[in-house]
């Protein structure tokens, strides 16, 4: 079944947020703006060249927030690279996020992804991979053992529209299928593949369209109404859940930022364009003026915590770029138990160009 376009706070917004208490409305406020807080400050980061590169996530964000509010904390993440604001929600540190991007000694991946490419096992997130649609018939394989173990888990595995026309994408969705996998899969059509426009990116009716032949329930929400996603996902979990079947949702938002710090969007799309997303449909806004409806929040809890959000950001990231980087010998690390000859070798050459040519290499600034 394909639903086009649903909003369900939009049709009827009383009725099915009555559910949800001020609190976690609150909150998921809170963590959307928080969120966008850290995306502002880390892409100025880069264009300053404290960073090497970022993503941001602006206009998407209710994406984030109302998927993740919707699963167990013990459900599996498979993200792509936009799905940061999932791993805020579930707790993940401001600290750790400006480590990662930082690549400094506090952080989980060591130094050896590039920023943007989180991971945590301990909140069940799998570490980000940069290869375009990996992550989907990874997803499906997690699933399908989670089905074997039979455990009350899901995994979720978000992707954007312009992964969907890779060939791991349809794969995956045609094994989920057949095995009978407890999958969400998660498509965030943002609008843009890169420079890519939906119009130039398939001709049949979106992603949510697809699930039908692959014998998939699948249904396309407002992916700038949160309570829309949070709605979708939370009767799509309890279904993979329930019956050992995947589900797929397209969740029609639109990419305010440009695709990435290497990208300039300005060179395929209009500011017009740019700016009626971002002024008039925006999930921040949208929520905003929600709250304010319901007497939830007004413009001095909005000055207070714009105020503490920022400072929280930037407490995070000062002392991201006073922590040392890792040690250099973390290069040769966790791939093998025991380091074999080769890399040894490869370790000792390394140290040797070091020592030579020391004044080249500040390795005062790397952990002892």
């Amino acid at each position: 079944m394909v639903i086009q376009h649903l909003s369900l706070s939009s049709l009827a917004p009383h009725a099915c947020l009555s559910q949800l208490p001020q609190e976690t409305v609150v909150d998921f406020y809170k963590s959307m703006t928080l969120f966008n807080t850290m995306d502002r400050i880390l892409y100025e980061s880069q264009r300053q060249g404290r960073i090497t590169f970022y993503a941001t996530n602006f206009g998407e964000e209710g994406t984030h927030i109302g998927s993740v509010a919707a699963l167990d904390p013990t459900d599996l993440v498979f993200g792509q690279y936009r799905e940061a604001g999932v791993l805020l929600y579930r707790g993940f540190p401001l600290d750790l996020f400006m480590a990662q991007c930082y690549s400094n000694a506090d952080d989980l991946g060591k130094g050896r992804q590039m920023p943007v490419h989180y991971g945590s096992k301990d909140l069940n997130f799998v570490t980000i991979s940069s290869t375009l649609a990996t992550q989907i018939p990874q997803a499906v394989g997690a699933a399908y053992a989670i089905k074997r173990a039979s455990s009350d888990r899901a995994v979720i595995c978000y992707f954007g529209e312009g992964a969907a026309s890779e060939g791991d994408a349809h794969a995956g969705l045609h094994f989920s299928a057949t095995l009978d996998c407890p999958i969400i899969f998660f498509c965030r059509n943002n609008g843009y593949a890169i420079s890519t426009p939906t119009s130039e990116q398939y001709r049949g009716d979106g992603i949510a369209g697809r699930g039908a032949g692959y014998g998939i329930a699948s249904i396309r929400v407002d992916g700038n109404d949160v309570f829309a996603v949070y709605n979708v996902t939370k009767e799509a979990r309890r279904r993979a859940v329930a019956e050992n079947r995947p589900f797929l949702i397209e969740a029609m938002t639109y990419r305010v930022g440009h695709h990435s710090t290497s990208d300039d969007s300005s060179t395929y799309r209009s500011l017009d364009e740019v700016s009626y997303w971002e002024k008039q449909d925006h999930p921040i806004g949208r929520l905003g003026r929600y709250l304010a409806t319901r007497g939830w929040w007004g413009e001095e809890e909005e000055q207070a915590w714009r105020k503490e959000a920022q400072r929280r950001v930037m407490e995070a990231l000062q002392k991201a770029e006073g922590r040392p980087k890792p040690h250099p010998d973390l290069l040769f690390t966790d791939v093998y138990q025991e380091v074999p000859p080769h890399l040894e070798k490869q370790k000792g050459a390394m140290w040797k160009h070091l020592k030579e040519y020391k004044e080249h290499y500040p390795l005062e600034l790397y952990e002892e």
